[in-house]
């Protein structure tokens, strides 16, 4: 592809820039493939990989030279454009001071763009955009200069300086610090040749891990599985591992076992863990295992600390990097292992921009670099049990708690058998519990996945529901913050004192419990415990959440109230039971995955309880106690449960037996949603083996001012859906205000 025709500046001829090779350049922007420029002659030609940068109409932008051959079949990737003639080509303005982006890398990029449909400049972005392209300032110190002390007044503050210097460059306010003498002096100095410039030797960023700091003694059934992971290491190919444990069971160290393997090797190592706010206690085990902190990475960091990690990864000083999703587009020059915490968790999925599942990526990733990468979960996803069954990924279990701790006991409650009092949401079977946990000095979890005072507000005179003038949602009540809040779009608005529809005043009432509610029952029914309320919008920061963390350790919290933010892999010793406010929340709803998801929160929720050497208990409190997902949890036969799943899914083909493909019309009207639906339906494809559902209205029919529709496309695995969606939406026309969004592999089908 190339750009437009520009005209040949003066002073070169057309035939001289026939004779300069032409350079495909990837820029950060919504283009099929690369535009190709007038590369400089030999030897200042850029390889594939240097970022660069190029003109784009009358702007400049940063690109990257780009690989003529892809490794991507032709039939998932666009169609090739016809080449421009190198006369129309503009030339490359100059190569910036970086090391090239690494192959392996841009490989990942091709192969990201072409399976979610993606244009790979938008994938490049995500690469770039941490990276820093301006050049690096080196710091500059000041070192004894030439001038000739004899002939200069020399103060005690001078010679003060003097003496200070040593043999390193100094800043001005280190040197100031370390002598006593002002700025002002020191600038006096050098302007008086007593001091000369010099820069400051950079700083190694990251502290060197050593493998053997501190090794653990590990259990007979760990060391197996270590041994095993730490085998693949050393064959330095690709492999996939599924690492299945109980909550407990050490899964974190057997696999550092399999990073000290890689450190030893000189390699690097990636871990994805699938929200931020786990990387406040793993960091922790980390520091301990290996006497030095991972690099960090995520959208909480600062610009400055993450162009110093991307560009530490790139030059290999990095040589472990923990982070959520998005460090898999680091730039890594020798990824050996690749990690991915909790691989079951729906947060690894990318809903909005370029859509991808984390897990999934992270594979393809590995078998790119040629590296193994270990899946670990205690409730692995029905999509890597497939692999396994498959014989696509090896399989290794922990099906026992480290050392003395053994598994939670778990029951029901039958909220019909015994309800909370009138205007309550905990059961006097669970209260009891609580009372006794807390007389023992023991810590108690309450899990409810509902942030806010309650789900719904109503009108009891007229039934009028307070909703998101923006979303198909109900508006949350905050009472804390005393407004209403949708969640979907961050839509706020006070709480009314009279109905909007039919103006009773003082009408309006919460239906329904959320955390803030519970936290207000907890602190009547207990007015001596001290209570921690855990979510997304009490804990707004990784540092919050360490503080949280620290203060349950050392036991300053007696109950916790959380939503799924507490089910994350926390290791709390104290905590002894834990209490499923609403274990039937998420069974509702025609999502493929509900029940799947329900399971694992749940599983991972009462993973939490007795921990260390005193028993846990979980009481899961519900109104259908016969549900399967009920049963599941309390016999703790999980297998059991998936393969009850997968034999529900096989026969229509859907996930994992099946590919699927979501396909979301959005316009500003509804009418405008409908039509531009309708004219995609028409066109569908008709292919054996190929089903097409919908049009219909999404599950959220409006979701932030947007009308949106949607289609599924359902095939058998062996068909692949890529090639089928890009000759379906070839010669689209759309709208200023219409819009196309692919999903492939939905998780979420909101």
């Amino acid at each position: 592809m190339a750009e437009p025709t520009l005209d040949v500046p003066d002073g070169e001829s057309e035939t001289a820039r026939d004779d300069r090779a032409r350079l495909p350049v990837l820029l950060t922007l919504p283009f099929p493939g690369p535009l190709d420029y007038l590369a400089p002659p030999p030897p200042e030609t850029p390889p594939p990989g240097q970022l660069v940068r190029v003109p784009l109409g009358r702007r400049e932008e940063i690109g990257c030279v780009w690989d003529r051959d892809s490794t991507v079949p032709a039939d998932f990737a666009p169609p090739p454009e016809s080449p421009v003639a190198s006369a129309r080509l503009r030339p490359v303005r100059g190569a910036l001071d970086l090391p090239p982006l690494p192959v392996t890398l841009r490989r990942f990029i091709d192969w990201l763009a072409a399976y979610t449909l993606t244009p790979p400049g938008l994938v490049l972005a995500m690469a770039l955009r941490a990276a820093g392209t301006e050049p690096r300032k080196p710091a500059l110190g000041w070192v004894r200069g030439s001038a000739d002390t004899a002939s200069l007044r020399m103060t005690p503050a001078r010679l003060r300086v003097l003496a200070a210097l040593g043999n390193a460059p100094h800043g001005t306010a280190d040197l100031s610090a370390a002598s006593g003498a002002s700025p002002a002096v020191i600038r006096a100095m050098a302007d008086a040749g007593l001091l000369e410039a010099a820069p400051i030797p950079a700083e190694t960023p990251f502290a060197t891990l050593d493998p053997d700091f501190h090794r653990v003694t590990l259990s007979d059934e760990q060391d197996h599985a270590a041994e095993t992971l730490r085998a693949a290491v050393r064959a330095r190919a690709y492999s996939a591992t599924l690492l299945e444990g109980v909550t407990g069971s050490g899964k974190t160290e057997v696999y550092l076992e399999a990073v000290a393997e890689a450190l030893r090797l000189g390699r690097q190592v990636l871990v994805l863990l699938p929200e931020i706010a786990l990387s406040a206690q793993w960091t922790e085990r980390f520091a301990r295992r290996f006497g030095a902190q991972a690099a960090i990475w995520h959208s909480a960091l600062g610009s400055k600390r993450r162009k110093i990690t991307w560009r530490a990864v790139l030059d290999g000083q990095a040589r472990v990097v923990v982070g959520a999703r998005s460090a898999l587009f680091l730039p890594f020059p020798d990824l050996g292992l690749c990690i991915v915490d909790e691989e079951h968790d729906t947060a690894f999925k990318q809903e909005d921009g370029v859509t991808y599942h984390g897990r999934d990526m992270a594979v393809l990733r590995a078998r790119i670099a040629g590296a193994p990468v270990v899946l670990v979960s205690a409730t692995p996803s029905l999509e890597t049990l497939a692999n396994v069954e498959a014989g696509r990924y090896g399989h290794l279990t922990l099906a026992a708690r480290h050392g003395a701790a053994t598994l939670p006991h778990v029951a029901l409650i039958d909220m019909r058998a015994h309800p909370p009092e009138r205007g309550l949401f905990l059961s006097p079977l669970l209260t009891e519990a609580m009372e006794e946990r807390f007389a023992r000095g023991e810590q108690v979890m309450l899990f409810l996945n509902r942030r806010g005072y309650a789900p719904l507000t109503l009108c009891r005179a007229c039934g009028f529901r307070m909703e998101c003038p923006n979303c198909t949602a109900w508006l949350v009540e905050h009472r804390a913050r005393k407004e209403l809040a949708c969640h979907h779009c961050g839509h706020t608005e006070p709480i009314p004192p009279s109905c909007p529809h039919c103006g009773a005043d003082s009408s309006l009432v919460p239906i329904g419990p959320g955390i803030e509610r519970i936290f207000e029952e907890c602190r009547a029914r207990f007015p001596e415990a001290r209570l921690l309320v855990m979510a997304s919008d009490t804990l707004g920061s990784p540092q919050a959440t360490a503080d949280a963390v620290r203060r349950i350790s050392h036991r300053e919290v007696d109950l916790i109230i959380g939503t799924q933010i507490v089910a994350k892999g926390w290791h709390f010793p104290h905590l002894t039971l834990v209490g499923v406010v609403d274990a039937d929340l998420g069974l509702g709803g025609g999502d493929l995955r509900a029940a799947e998801r329900t399971v694992q929160l749940l599983h991972q929720v009462a993973g939490r309880a007795g921990r260390a050497d005193a028993p846990g208990t979980v009481l899961l409190q519900s109104y259908v106690g016969e549900h399967p997902v009920m049963q599941a949890l309390v016999s703790g036969d999980y297998r059991a449960f998936m393969a009850r799943e997968a034999a529900q899914r096989r026969p229509g083909f859907w996930p994992p037996y099946g590919r699927l493909a979501a396909l979301i019309i959005s316009a500003n009207t509804a009418e405008a949603a409908d039509a531009l639906a309708r004219a995609i339906g028409a066109h569908a494809p008709h292919l054996p083996g190929v089903e097409i559902l919908g049009p219909a209205p999404a599950p959220l029919a409006l979701l932030r001012g947007r009308h949106r529709r949607r289609l599924l496309l359902r095939a058998p695995r062996a068909i692949a859906l890529q090639p089928i969606l890009r000759h379906w939406l070839t010669g689209l026309r759309l709208g200023a205000q219409e819009r196309v969004e692919i999903d492939i592999d939905p998780v979420s089908f909101l």
